[in-house]
Protein backbone atom coordinates (compact mmCIF):
# COMPACT_ATOMS: atom_id res chain seq x y z
CA UNK A 1 0.00 0.00 0.00
CA UNK A 2 2.71 2.33 0.71
CA UNK A 3 4.72 1.63 -2.37
CA UNK A 4 1.44 2.53 -4.34
CA UNK A 5 0.78 5.45 -2.80
CA UNK A 6 5.10 7.22 -3.24
CA UNK A 7 3.94 5.74 -6.60
CA UNK A 8 0.78 7.77 -7.47
CA UNK A 9 2.76 10.66 -5.46
CA UNK A 10 5.52 11.08 -7.98
CA UNK A 11 3.35 10.24 -11.11
CA UNK A 12 1.25 13.11 -9.57
CA UNK A 13 4.07 15.44 -8.76
CA UNK A 14 5.30 14.27 -12.96
CA UNK A 15 2.25 15.22 -14.16
CA UNK A 16 2.20 18.93 -12.57
CA UNK A 17 5.37 19.39 -13.70
CA UNK A 18 5.49 18.28 -17.36
CA UNK A 19 1.66 20.83 -16.86
CA UNK A 20 3.96 23.84 -15.77
CA UNK A 21 6.82 23.32 -17.91
CA UNK A 22 4.32 22.48 -21.19
CA UNK A 23 2.71 25.83 -20.74
CA UNK A 24 5.52 27.79 -19.94
CA UNK A 25 7.21 26.86 -22.92
CA UNK A 26 4.11 27.34 -24.97
CA UNK A 27 3.21 30.45 -23.43
CA UNK A 28 7.13 31.97 -24.61
CA UNK A 29 6.85 30.66 -27.82
CA UNK A 30 3.36 32.17 -28.36
CA UNK A 31 4.97 35.19 -26.52
CA UNK A 32 7.74 35.48 -29.26
CA UNK A 33 5.48 34.98 -32.05
CA UNK A 34 2.83 37.14 -31.60
CA UNK A 35 5.22 40.08 -30.43
CA UNK A 36 6.99 39.47 -33.96
CA UNK A 37 3.32 39.65 -35.93
CA UNK A 38 2.30 42.88 -33.94
CA UNK A 39 5.93 44.25 -34.27
CA UNK A 40 5.29 43.74 -38.20
CA UNK A 41 1.86 44.78 -38.74
CA UNK A 42 2.50 48.11 -36.66
CA UNK A 43 5.58 48.47 -38.77
CA UNK A 44 3.33 48.05 -42.09
CA UNK A 45 0.67 50.23 -40.95
CA UNK A 46 3.45 53.09 -40.34
CA UNK A 47 5.19 52.40 -43.67
CA UNK A 48 1.58 51.95 -45.29
CA UNK A 49 0.58 55.37 -43.95
CA UNK A 50 3.74 57.18 -44.62
CA UNK A 51 4.21 55.84 -48.36
CA UNK A 52 0.66 55.37 -49.52
CA UNK A 53 0.09 52.03 -48.23
CA UNK A 54 2.21 49.88 -50.43
CA UNK A 55 3.84 48.11 -47.89
CA UNK A 56 3.12 44.35 -47.34
CA UNK A 57 2.47 43.20 -43.97
CA UNK A 58 5.65 40.66 -43.57
CA UNK A 59 8.30 39.95 -45.56
CA UNK A 60 9.73 36.22 -46.66
CA UNK A 61 12.34 35.09 -44.91
CA UNK A 62 14.44 35.02 -48.77
CA UNK A 63 13.59 38.87 -48.94
CA UNK A 64 14.64 42.13 -47.01
CA UNK A 65 17.85 40.74 -45.81
CA UNK A 66 20.81 43.22 -46.16
CA UNK A 67 23.40 42.22 -48.44
CA UNK A 68 26.42 42.04 -46.28
CA UNK A 69 29.79 43.38 -47.78
CA UNK A 70 31.53 40.09 -48.63
CA UNK A 71 34.28 40.56 -51.26
CA UNK A 72 36.38 37.76 -50.23
CA UNK A 73 39.04 40.56 -48.53
CA UNK A 74 37.85 39.99 -44.81
CA UNK A 75 36.39 36.73 -44.33
CA UNK A 76 32.66 36.52 -42.83
CA UNK A 77 31.40 35.75 -39.82
CA UNK A 78 28.43 33.31 -39.79
CA UNK A 79 26.40 33.00 -36.78
CA UNK A 80 24.30 29.83 -36.35
CA UNK A 81 21.26 29.38 -34.38
CA UNK A 82 20.51 26.57 -31.94
CA UNK A 83 17.30 24.73 -31.55
CA UNK A 84 14.15 26.34 -31.97
CA UNK A 85 16.23 29.50 -33.27
CA UNK A 86 15.84 30.90 -36.48
CA UNK A 87 17.81 33.49 -38.58
CA UNK A 88 17.50 36.70 -40.41
CA UNK A 89 13.97 36.93 -41.80
CA UNK A 90 11.88 34.72 -39.51
CA UNK A 91 9.98 36.22 -37.03
CA UNK A 92 9.73 40.06 -38.26
CA UNK A 93 12.66 41.97 -36.93
CA UNK A 94 13.43 40.24 -33.87
CA UNK A 95 17.08 38.89 -34.19
CA UNK A 96 17.69 35.52 -32.28
CA UNK A 97 21.54 36.91 -31.72
CA UNK A 98 19.50 39.77 -29.91
CA UNK A 99 21.32 42.00 -32.31
CA UNK A 100 24.95 40.80 -32.39
CA UNK A 101 25.46 40.54 -35.64
CA UNK A 102 25.66 44.59 -36.24
CA UNK A 103 28.44 44.90 -34.37
CA UNK A 104 30.44 44.36 -37.37
CA UNK A 105 29.56 44.75 -40.94
CA UNK A 106 30.68 40.96 -42.58
CA UNK A 107 28.08 39.21 -40.77
CA UNK A 108 25.66 36.23 -42.10
CA UNK A 109 22.76 34.70 -39.35
CA UNK A 110 21.79 31.64 -41.86
CA UNK A 111 17.98 30.37 -41.16
CA UNK A 112 18.44 26.68 -41.06
CA UNK A 113 15.99 24.20 -39.44
CA UNK A 114 15.43 24.52 -35.70
CA UNK A 115 14.28 20.82 -35.70
CA UNK A 116 16.17 19.18 -38.09
CA UNK A 117 19.16 16.74 -37.42
CA UNK A 118 22.59 17.98 -36.65
CA UNK A 119 23.29 16.36 -40.08
CA UNK A 120 20.43 17.77 -41.84
CA UNK A 121 21.59 21.70 -40.76
CA UNK A 122 25.13 20.88 -41.70
CA UNK A 123 24.17 20.72 -44.67
CA UNK A 124 21.86 23.17 -45.61
CA UNK A 125 24.39 25.54 -44.16
CA UNK A 126 26.50 24.74 -46.85
CA UNK A 127 24.42 25.61 -49.49
CA UNK A 128 23.28 28.72 -47.69
CA UNK A 129 27.05 29.41 -48.10
CA UNK A 130 27.78 28.20 -51.50
CA UNK A 131 24.98 28.27 -53.34
CA UNK A 132 22.88 25.74 -55.26
CA UNK A 133 19.35 23.05 -54.14
CA UNK A 134 20.14 21.72 -50.64
CA UNK A 135 21.47 18.39 -51.27
CA UNK A 136 20.84 16.11 -48.17
CA UNK A 137 22.89 13.20 -49.93
CA UNK A 138 21.07 10.05 -51.40
CA UNK A 139 21.68 7.33 -48.63
CA UNK A 140 20.97 9.95 -45.78
CA UNK A 141 17.52 10.62 -47.48
CA UNK A 142 16.69 7.07 -48.32
CA UNK A 143 17.80 5.75 -45.10
CA UNK A 144 15.64 8.32 -43.09
CA UNK A 145 12.50 8.36 -45.23
CA UNK A 146 12.42 12.14 -46.73
CA UNK A 147 13.19 13.87 -50.34
CA UNK A 148 17.09 14.51 -51.02
CA UNK A 149 16.75 17.84 -52.17
CA UNK A 150 14.92 20.71 -50.18
CA UNK A 151 15.23 24.64 -50.43
CA UNK A 152 16.65 26.72 -53.49
CA UNK A 153 19.24 28.79 -53.04
CA UNK A 154 19.62 30.72 -56.65
CA UNK A 155 22.70 32.90 -55.13
CA UNK A 156 24.81 32.10 -52.39
CA UNK A 157 25.12 33.97 -49.38
CA UNK A 158 29.17 33.53 -49.63
CA UNK A 159 29.55 32.26 -53.01
CA UNK A 160 33.39 33.33 -53.09
CA UNK A 161 34.08 30.71 -50.00
CA UNK A 162 36.96 28.14 -50.86
CA UNK A 163 40.55 27.36 -48.96
CA UNK A 164 41.15 30.95 -50.09
CA UNK A 165 38.11 32.91 -48.48
CA UNK A 166 37.33 30.61 -45.36
CA UNK A 167 34.74 31.79 -43.19
CA UNK A 168 34.66 31.99 -39.12
CA UNK A 169 31.42 30.36 -37.47
CA UNK A 170 30.19 31.20 -34.34
CA UNK A 171 27.63 28.43 -33.54
CA UNK A 172 25.11 29.17 -29.97
CA UNK A 173 23.56 25.51 -28.64
CA UNK A 174 23.47 22.79 -31.34
CA UNK A 175 24.57 25.03 -33.79
CA UNK A 176 28.34 24.49 -32.20
CA UNK A 177 27.83 20.52 -33.43
CA UNK A 178 26.16 21.60 -36.77
CA UNK A 179 29.10 23.84 -37.41
CA UNK A 180 31.76 20.60 -36.26
CA UNK A 181 30.47 18.60 -38.57
CA UNK A 182 29.65 20.80 -41.63
CA UNK A 183 33.53 21.39 -41.38
CA UNK A 184 34.33 17.13 -41.53
CA UNK A 185 31.70 17.31 -44.49
CA UNK A 186 34.06 19.79 -45.74
CA UNK A 187 37.04 17.22 -44.89
CA UNK A 188 35.64 14.62 -46.78
CA UNK A 189 34.02 15.93 -49.69
CA UNK A 190 30.95 15.12 -48.96
CA UNK A 191 29.30 17.63 -51.40
CA UNK A 192 28.26 16.82 -54.74
CA UNK A 193 29.67 18.64 -57.14
CA UNK A 194 32.14 20.00 -54.69
CA UNK A 195 34.98 18.36 -55.25
CA UNK A 196 37.65 20.71 -54.01
CA UNK A 197 36.35 21.25 -50.44
CA UNK A 198 38.21 20.88 -47.47
CA UNK A 199 38.85 21.66 -43.35
CA UNK A 200 40.68 24.97 -44.56
CA UNK A 201 37.33 26.41 -45.57
CA UNK A 202 36.93 27.18 -41.98
CA UNK A 203 39.35 29.72 -40.32
CA UNK A 204 37.65 29.37 -36.83
CA UNK A 205 34.78 27.47 -34.54
CA UNK A 206 33.30 29.24 -31.69
CA UNK A 207 30.86 27.59 -29.83
CA UNK A 208 28.60 29.77 -27.41
CA UNK A 209 27.11 27.79 -24.70
CA UNK A 210 27.81 24.65 -27.02
CA UNK A 211 26.42 21.18 -27.15
CA UNK A 212 29.62 19.84 -27.79
CA UNK A 213 29.20 16.35 -25.94
CA UNK A 214 25.18 16.63 -25.60
CA UNK A 215 22.81 16.97 -22.26
CA UNK A 216 21.17 15.55 -19.56
CA UNK A 217 18.41 18.00 -20.03
CA UNK A 218 17.90 15.76 -23.28
CA UNK A 219 16.49 12.62 -21.10
CA UNK A 220 15.11 15.04 -18.33
CA UNK A 221 12.58 16.16 -21.32
CA UNK A 222 12.10 12.86 -22.53
CA UNK A 223 14.69 11.03 -23.94
CA UNK A 224 15.08 7.46 -23.27
CA UNK A 225 18.64 6.39 -21.91
CA UNK A 226 17.65 2.99 -22.14
CA UNK A 227 18.00 2.88 -25.83
CA UNK A 228 20.85 5.40 -26.26
CA UNK A 229 18.51 8.45 -26.87
CA UNK A 230 16.77 7.01 -29.88
CA UNK A 231 12.95 7.15 -28.48
CA UNK A 232 10.69 9.02 -26.74
CA UNK A 233 8.78 8.40 -23.09
CA UNK A 234 5.12 8.57 -23.95
CA UNK A 235 4.54 11.43 -21.41
CA UNK A 236 7.07 14.11 -21.84
CA UNK A 237 7.85 17.82 -22.73
CA UNK A 238 9.41 16.67 -26.25
CA UNK A 239 5.97 14.46 -26.53
CA UNK A 240 4.26 18.33 -26.80
CA UNK A 241 7.20 19.70 -28.97
CA UNK A 242 6.41 16.42 -31.25
CA UNK A 243 2.64 16.99 -32.13
CA UNK A 244 2.66 20.92 -31.84
CA UNK A 245 5.40 20.77 -34.95
CA UNK A 246 3.86 17.61 -36.77
CA UNK A 247 0.27 19.98 -36.93
CA UNK A 248 2.40 22.89 -37.63
CA UNK A 249 3.80 21.17 -40.47
CA UNK A 250 0.50 19.57 -41.55
CA UNK A 251 -1.86 22.45 -41.55
CA UNK A 252 1.23 24.39 -43.80
CA UNK A 253 -0.12 27.71 -43.66
CA UNK A 254 2.04 30.60 -45.24
CA UNK A 255 0.78 33.13 -43.36
CA UNK A 256 2.74 31.34 -40.41
CA UNK A 257 5.81 30.01 -42.01
CA UNK A 258 6.47 32.93 -43.45
CA UNK A 259 7.53 33.96 -39.59
CA UNK A 260 8.66 30.05 -38.43
CA UNK A 261 9.64 27.42 -39.50
CA UNK A 262 10.73 23.99 -37.90
CA UNK A 263 12.20 23.41 -41.34
CA UNK A 264 10.91 19.64 -41.76
CA UNK A 265 9.76 20.96 -45.61
CA UNK A 266 11.53 17.23 -46.51
CA UNK A 267 9.52 14.53 -45.02
CA UNK A 268 6.79 15.91 -46.86
CA UNK A 269 3.78 16.33 -43.94
CA UNK A 270 2.04 18.98 -45.47
CA UNK A 271 -1.94 18.01 -45.27
CA UNK A 272 -1.72 19.12 -49.08
CA UNK A 273 0.71 15.91 -49.74
CA UNK A 274 -0.78 13.26 -47.11
CA UNK A 275 -4.13 14.49 -46.11
CA UNK A 276 -6.45 13.54 -42.24
CA UNK A 277 -4.82 10.01 -43.00
CA UNK A 278 -1.49 10.78 -43.02
CA UNK A 279 -1.71 12.87 -40.04
CA UNK A 280 -3.15 10.09 -38.15
CA UNK A 281 0.05 7.98 -39.42
CA UNK A 282 2.46 10.77 -38.20
CA UNK A 283 1.05 11.48 -34.68
CA UNK A 284 0.38 7.91 -33.60
CA UNK A 285 4.00 6.91 -35.63
CA UNK A 286 2.84 4.54 -37.69
CA UNK A 287 5.20 2.93 -39.80
CA UNK A 288 5.14 3.02 -43.36
CA UNK A 289 2.98 6.22 -43.95
CA UNK A 290 2.27 8.48 -46.55
CA UNK A 291 4.66 11.08 -45.07
CA UNK A 292 8.13 10.38 -43.59
CA UNK A 293 8.34 10.90 -39.80
CA UNK A 294 11.67 12.47 -38.28
CA UNK A 295 10.57 11.77 -34.55
CA UNK A 296 10.13 8.00 -35.57
CA UNK A 297 13.04 7.63 -37.17
CA UNK A 298 15.60 9.69 -35.33
CA UNK A 299 16.29 12.33 -37.98
CA UNK A 300 15.83 15.05 -35.65
CA UNK A 301 17.75 17.20 -33.26
CA UNK A 302 16.76 15.51 -30.02
CA UNK A 303 18.56 12.30 -29.90
CA UNK A 304 21.41 14.77 -31.35
CA UNK A 305 21.74 16.28 -28.26
CA UNK A 306 21.94 13.46 -25.93
CA UNK A 307 25.42 12.30 -24.82
CA UNK A 308 25.00 9.47 -26.55
CA UNK A 309 24.19 11.18 -29.64
CA UNK A 310 26.62 13.52 -29.17
CA UNK A 311 28.89 10.87 -28.77
CA UNK A 312 28.27 9.19 -32.04
CA UNK A 313 28.73 12.35 -34.02
CA UNK A 314 31.95 12.98 -32.07
CA UNK A 315 33.20 9.60 -32.97
CA UNK A 316 33.64 10.53 -36.30
CA UNK A 317 34.27 14.40 -36.00
CA UNK A 318 37.85 15.92 -35.85
CA UNK A 319 39.65 18.91 -34.00
CA UNK A 320 41.28 19.81 -37.30
CA UNK A 321 45.27 21.32 -36.62
CA UNK A 322 44.85 24.32 -39.26
CA UNK A 323 41.63 25.37 -37.54
CA UNK A 324 41.29 27.77 -34.37
CA UNK A 325 38.54 26.47 -31.64
CA UNK A 326 37.09 28.69 -28.93
CA UNK A 327 34.54 27.76 -26.49
CA UNK A 328 32.17 29.88 -23.82
CA UNK A 329 30.80 27.62 -21.73
CA UNK A 330 28.03 28.95 -19.55
CA UNK A 331 27.37 27.71 -15.81
CA UNK A 332 23.72 29.03 -13.59
CA UNK A 333 25.02 26.65 -10.37
CA UNK A 334 26.97 26.74 -7.09
CA UNK A 335 27.60 24.86 -4.65
CA UNK A 336 26.00 24.42 -1.16
CA UNK A 337 27.30 22.17 1.51
CA UNK A 338 28.18 19.83 -1.65
CA UNK A 339 24.95 20.23 -3.18
CA UNK A 340 24.44 21.86 -6.67
CA UNK A 341 21.84 24.54 -6.85
CA UNK A 342 21.08 28.11 -8.90
CA UNK A 343 23.59 30.47 -8.11
CA UNK A 344 20.61 33.06 -7.53
CA UNK A 345 17.23 33.61 -8.58
CA UNK A 346 16.36 36.79 -10.35
CA UNK A 347 19.37 36.31 -12.49
CA UNK A 348 17.97 33.24 -14.70
CA UNK A 349 15.24 33.37 -17.12
CA UNK A 350 12.30 32.07 -15.80
CA UNK A 351 12.00 29.04 -18.69
CA UNK A 352 15.51 27.93 -17.27
CA UNK A 353 14.96 27.95 -13.57
CA UNK A 354 13.47 24.63 -12.74
CA UNK A 355 15.73 23.08 -15.25
CA UNK A 356 18.76 24.08 -13.63
CA UNK A 357 17.84 22.99 -10.28
CA UNK A 358 16.86 19.89 -11.92
CA UNK A 359 19.65 19.13 -14.18
CA UNK A 360 21.42 19.55 -11.10
CA UNK A 361 19.83 16.69 -9.21
CA UNK A 362 19.42 14.41 -12.29
CA UNK A 363 21.07 10.83 -11.96
CA UNK A 364 21.32 8.11 -14.51
CA UNK A 365 19.43 4.88 -14.33
CA UNK A 366 20.80 2.84 -12.34
CA UNK A 367 20.80 -1.15 -14.08
CA UNK A 368 21.37 1.38 -17.67
CA UNK A 369 24.68 1.27 -19.45
CA UNK A 370 26.23 4.75 -19.36
CA UNK A 371 26.79 6.49 -21.99
CA UNK A 372 30.71 5.90 -22.03
CA UNK A 373 33.44 4.47 -19.73
CA UNK A 374 33.80 6.84 -16.39
CA UNK A 375 30.60 8.50 -17.02
CA UNK A 376 30.35 9.90 -13.82
CA UNK A 377 27.04 12.12 -12.47
CA UNK A 378 28.80 14.44 -10.11
CA UNK A 379 30.42 16.12 -13.53
CA UNK A 380 27.25 16.98 -15.22
CA UNK A 381 26.08 18.51 -12.45
CA UNK A 382 26.88 22.46 -13.39
CA UNK A 383 24.31 23.55 -15.95
CA UNK A 384 23.00 26.85 -17.52
CA UNK A 385 19.37 25.40 -17.33
CA UNK A 386 20.30 24.06 -21.06
CA UNK A 387 23.46 22.30 -20.97
CA UNK A 388 26.12 20.80 -18.79
CA UNK A 389 28.75 23.21 -18.35
CA UNK A 390 31.05 19.95 -18.44
CA UNK A 391 29.71 19.22 -22.19
CA UNK A 392 30.23 23.00 -23.23
CA UNK A 393 34.15 23.78 -22.87
CA UNK A 394 35.30 21.16 -25.67
CA UNK A 395 34.96 18.02 -27.45
CA UNK A 396 35.52 14.86 -24.62
CA UNK A 397 33.48 12.32 -25.63
CA UNK A 398 34.37 9.79 -26.57
CA UNK A 399 37.62 10.91 -27.07
CA UNK A 400 39.17 14.33 -25.67
CA UNK A 401 40.31 16.83 -27.82
CA UNK A 402 43.55 18.93 -26.88
CA UNK A 403 41.81 21.79 -24.86
CA UNK A 404 42.95 24.54 -22.07
CA UNK A 405 41.38 26.83 -20.09
CA UNK A 406 41.63 30.36 -20.20
CA UNK A 407 40.79 31.51 -16.55
CA UNK A 408 41.52 34.91 -16.40
CA UNK A 409 41.40 37.83 -19.65
CA UNK A 410 44.44 39.20 -18.30
CA UNK A 411 46.31 36.25 -19.30
CA UNK A 412 48.02 35.95 -22.59
CA UNK A 413 48.17 32.92 -24.19
CA UNK A 414 49.74 32.34 -27.74
CA UNK A 415 47.53 31.20 -29.99
CA UNK A 416 47.32 27.97 -31.94
CA UNK A 417 45.45 26.09 -34.41
CA UNK A 418 43.83 22.76 -33.12
CA UNK A 419 43.44 23.62 -28.89
CA UNK A 420 40.15 24.76 -27.82
CA UNK A 421 40.56 27.52 -25.70
CA UNK A 422 37.67 27.50 -23.05
CA UNK A 423 36.43 29.78 -20.75
CA UNK A 424 33.73 29.53 -18.02
CA UNK A 425 31.13 32.42 -17.93
CA UNK A 426 28.43 32.86 -15.21
CA UNK A 427 25.25 33.21 -17.52
CA UNK A 428 22.19 30.91 -18.39
CA UNK A 429 21.55 29.68 -21.50
CA UNK A 430 19.18 32.36 -23.03
CA UNK A 431 22.03 35.03 -21.73
CA UNK A 432 23.20 35.40 -25.07
CA UNK A 433 20.45 35.11 -27.28
CA UNK A 434 16.91 37.00 -28.49
CA UNK A 435 17.28 39.68 -25.52
CA UNK A 436 20.12 42.19 -25.66
CA UNK A 437 18.73 44.15 -22.11
CA UNK A 438 18.39 40.74 -20.17
CA UNK A 439 22.11 39.80 -20.98
CA UNK A 440 23.78 43.09 -19.85
CA UNK A 441 27.40 43.87 -19.42
CA UNK A 442 28.24 40.51 -20.05
CA UNK A 443 26.84 40.34 -23.29
CA UNK A 444 28.69 42.72 -24.89
CA UNK A 445 31.94 41.44 -23.09
CA UNK A 446 31.35 37.88 -24.62
CA UNK A 447 30.79 39.09 -28.12
CA UNK A 448 32.91 41.54 -28.37
CA UNK A 449 35.78 39.72 -27.19
CA UNK A 450 34.60 36.59 -30.23
CA UNK A 451 34.62 39.41 -32.80
CA UNK A 452 37.76 40.94 -31.75
CA UNK A 453 39.32 37.14 -31.42
CA UNK A 454 38.32 36.97 -35.34
CA UNK A 455 39.18 39.97 -36.45
CA UNK A 456 42.42 40.77 -34.59
CA UNK A 457 43.87 37.55 -33.79
CA UNK A 458 42.91 34.90 -36.17
CA UNK A 459 45.23 34.69 -39.34
CA UNK A 460 46.01 31.66 -41.45
CA UNK A 461 49.64 33.63 -42.83
CA UNK A 462 50.45 35.14 -39.51
CA UNK A 463 52.72 34.19 -36.26
CA UNK A 464 50.51 32.96 -33.46
CA UNK A 465 49.28 35.66 -32.07
CA UNK A 466 48.47 36.28 -27.99
CA UNK A 467 45.16 35.76 -26.44
CA UNK A 468 43.28 38.28 -25.25
CA UNK A 469 43.48 41.81 -27.17
CA UNK A 470 46.94 42.77 -27.58
CA UNK A 471 46.24 45.91 -29.63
Amino acid sequence: MRNWLRAALLGALGAAELLVSAVLHVGYAFYLFGAAVAGDVSASLVEGLTRGGNAGVAKNAAEGEDEAVLDGTVPPIVLVHGIFGFGKGRLGGLSYFAGAEKKDDRVLVPDLGSLTSVYDRARELFYYLKGGVVDYGEEHSRTYGHARFGRAYARGHYPLWDADHPVHFVGHSAGAQVIRLLQQMLHDGAFDGHGDTSEGWVLSVTSLSGALNGSTRAYLDGMRPEDGGASLRPACLLQVCRVGSILYHWLDLPCLRRYYDFGLDHFGMSRRLVGAAGLVDLLLSRPGGAAGDPFATGDWILPDLTIHGAARINARVRTFPGTFYFSYASRRTTKVRGATVPSGVLGIHPLLFIRVMQIGRWRYPAGVEPPYPGYRDEDWEDNDGALNTFSMTHPRIPHEHPSLLVDNDSDCYRLRPGIWYYKIVEADHMTFVINRQRGGVQFDLVYDSIFQTCRKHVFRTAPPPTLPNQS
